[in-house]
């Protein structure tokens, strides 16, 4: 899966790319994203007849919206690209709802575009989409430079990691982020409950008994806005004492200054603390920029969702596919 043993010359290269990016009025207000793709596209680039980039941004849902298009993204990346030439943009995946779908007819449509195949999208790497899983089942691919640096930071937590190992877990998406708790369970010390799973903890604690002995559940202020502060300086002393910290979902909306004291104090036990830190998820990310701390965290993954799926099971169906296409398995 490595793109160095990929041969590229004198081909066109289809790329997917994380062009999920935070865009407001036009502008895209945060690049950091795009900026980690770069070193993959310039590669590519240099080998390459063209390169066809291939994104989405927002969701859709299979439908043309113009507020998600991918115009003010290809123009900030353009800025950035050595032979800005070279490339060809499509438009976001998934105005077409074969992307979601993942309808055959789509995925040749989408394969016709190139010779050769480089997921660089480590965000979307969970989701059984055109663009993720199905390309490889027609062209040769691999993996780009920052998905292959996302797996090895994260395997520093699945291989003889440094304990305790404490899973910080907050926001929403109980039904989604519940079943891969479930399944990180066993390989982890200690889960730190906040937000709004926060509350979902009984009904998680009857499918999960057998470890349901590892849930610290923080408690919630009356508004639910926020953990209380007795609370967060309870799992930041936790966090202190922690080989390896893994933290997905803030405890509270953080956005408003009335309650983001618990996300706050989280966020500094993080940054501040000694063992092995990892956190993902875009609004993880967008509450360590705000409370400035993230100097001291090792590794902040692109995606939430893909991060978790990834230690709760090894792979990806990004992964997955790539070593099912022609040459993915050397």
């Amino acid at each position: 899966m490595n793109i160095t043993g990929l041969d590229m010359e004198g081909k066109r290269v289809v790329v997917r790319l994380d062009m999920d990016v935070p865009v407001k009025d036009g502008r895209v207000m945060d690049a950091t994203r795009l900026d980690t793709e770069v070193p993959t596209l310039n590669y590519v680039a240099d080998k390459a007849t063209t390169v066809v980039i291939l994104g989405h941004l927002g969701r859709p849902e299979g439908k043309v919206v113009e507020a998600l298009s991918l115009k003010p993204v290809i123009s900030e990346l353009r800025v950035r690209l050595a032979k800005p030439e070279k490339y060809e943009f499509l438009e976001n995946l998934r105005f077409d709802p074969g992307e979601e779908a993942n309808d055959d007819d789509y995925v040749q449509s989408l394969s016709g575009l190139g010779d050769v195949y480089v997921n660089e999208a480590f965000a979307t790497a969970h989701r059984n989409h055109a663009s993720i899983i199905g390309i490889p089942r027609y062209l040769p691919s691999v993996l780009g430079f920052q998905f292959v640096k996302e797996m090895m930071a994260l395997d520093k937590v699945l291989t003889n990691p440094k304990r305790p190992v404490v899973l910080v877990m907050g926001g929403a998406k109980a039904e989604t982020k519940w079943p891969l708790v479930n399944q990180l369970l066993p390989k982890v010390d200690m889960v730190l409950v906040g937000g709004k799973l926060a509350e979902e903890t009984q009904n998680a604690k009857l499918k999960i008994q057998n470890y349901s002995s590892k849930l610290k559940t923080a408690e919630l202020r009356e508004d639910g806005l926020d953990i209380t502060e007795e609370s967060a300086k309870e799992f930041s002393q936790i966090i202190s004492q922690a080989g390896t910290v893994v933290w997905n979902g803030p405890m509270g909306v953080f956005e408003k200054e009335e309650s983001a004291e618990g996300t706050r104090i989280i966020c500094q036990a993080i940054d501040q603390a000694k063992g092995y830190t990892v956190i993902g998820g875009g609004d993880t990310e967008a509450a360590a920029t705000k409370f400035e701390a993230e100097k001291g965290i090792d590794h902040i993954s692109a995606g939430g969702g893909a991060m978790l799926t990834y230690l709760a099971t090894g792979t990806l169906p990004a992964m997955d596919a790539i070593k099912k296409s022609p040459i993915g398995n050397r």
